[in-house]
C-alpha cells in the first residue's frame, strides 16, 4: 500500500483529494495547520490518520514526516503540497508581514515539505509530488500579488525538481487550477465586496467551459499525476482551468 500526505487537507480540495487518493488504495495522512475535529473526521472515514503542522515551521514539517512514515512503517511515497494562505490587497497596501506569511506558507511550506519527505523517497527508490500552485501564478491577478508569485515559485520549483530528481526514479509536476467551488471563493467575495453567489457568477463567466471546477475535479487530475503508470510525465504544469488559460491572449 502507497503511503501518502496531503497538506492542507482541512479545505475543500484537500480533503477530496485525500478522499481520492485513498479511494485508489493509498494509506492517507492528513495534515492542516492546527489540530481539528474536521481533519480527525476526515482521517477517520478514510482510513489514514491526521497529522496536524504548520508548512511555514520546517522544524514542525520534518516532526510531521517523520510522524507519518513511523505510523505508517514506511516512507512517504506521494507528496501533495497543497497547504496554502491568501489574502487579498493592492500591492503598494499590502502588509509586510501578511506578504511573507503568504510566501512563507505557500512556497516556502512546500520547500519543507520536500526536504522533509525527500530521504525516504530516496530510500524506496522513488516517489511523486505534485504541487498545488494556481492559474494566477501563471497570469497573475490584480490584488493577489503576493499569492500570485508565490505560486509562480512553485511552478518554478516543479519544474526545476522534476529535471533534478527524475533520474533517482521521484517525479514532480504541478496543477494549475482556476477558480474552485471551495471556501476560498469567501475571500475572493470580501475582497470585491460582493456575495459568494455573485462571485461564483462573475468567474464562471470568464470560463469557456461555463461554470467553475468541483474539488473533485481536480483531485483527479492529482491521481493522475500520481499514477506510477504516468512517470513519464516529469516537470509539467496541468492546467485545470476549463479553457481560461488557453482561451486568454
Amino acid at each position: 500500500m502507497r503511503v501518502a500526505l496531503v497538506t492542507g487537507a482541512a479545505g475543500g480540495l484537500g480533503r477530496a483529494v485525500a478522499r481520492r487518493l485513498a479511494a485508489d488504495g493509498a494509506l492517507v495522512a492528513v495534515s492542516d495547520r492546527s489540530p481539528g475535529r474536521e481533519l480527525d473526521l476526515l482521517a477517520e472515514e478514510i482510513g489514514g490518520f491526521a497529522v496536524p503542522a504548520d508548512v511555514a515551521d520546517p522544524e514542525a514539517v520534518r516532526e510531521m514526516a517523520a510522524a507519518v512514515e513511523e505510523r505508517a512503517g514506511a516512507p512517504i511515497e506521494v507528496l501533495v503540497a497543497n497547504a496554502a494562505y491568501m489574502t487579498m490587497a493592492p500591492f503598494a497596501e499590502h502588509d509586510l508581514d501578511d506578504w511573507w506569511r503568504i510566501v512563507d506558507t505557500n512556497l516556502g511550506g512546500t520547500f519543507a515539505c520536500v526536504q522533509a519527505v525527500l530521504p525516504g523517497m530516496r530510500a524506496r527508490g522513488g516517489g511523486h509530488m505534485v504541487f498545488v500552485a494556481s492559474e494566477w501564478g501563471v497570469i497573475g491577478w490584480p490584488g493577489a500579488g503576493a499569492y500570485a508569485a508565490s505560486k509562480a515559485g512553485l511552478i518554478s520549483l516543479a519544474k526545476t525538481l522534476g529535471r533534478e530528481l527524475a533520474p533517482e526514479g521521484i517525479v514532480v509536476n504541478a496543477i494549475a487550477p482556476s477558480v474552485i467551488d471551495t471556501p476560498q471563493l469567501e475571500v475572493d467575495a470580501r475582497a470585491a465586496g460582493v456575495s459568494s453567489e455573485e462571485i461564483r457568477r462573475r468567474y464562471a463567466e470568464r470560463v469557456p467551459l461555463g461554470r467553475i471546477a468541483a474539488p473533485e475535479e481536480i483531485a483527479a487530475a492529482v491521481a493522475h499525476l500520481t499514477d506510477p503508470r504516468m512517470s513519464s510525465l516529469v516537470g509539467q504544469v496541468i492546467h485545470v482551468n476549463g479553457g481560461t488559460t488557453r482561451a486568454r491572449a
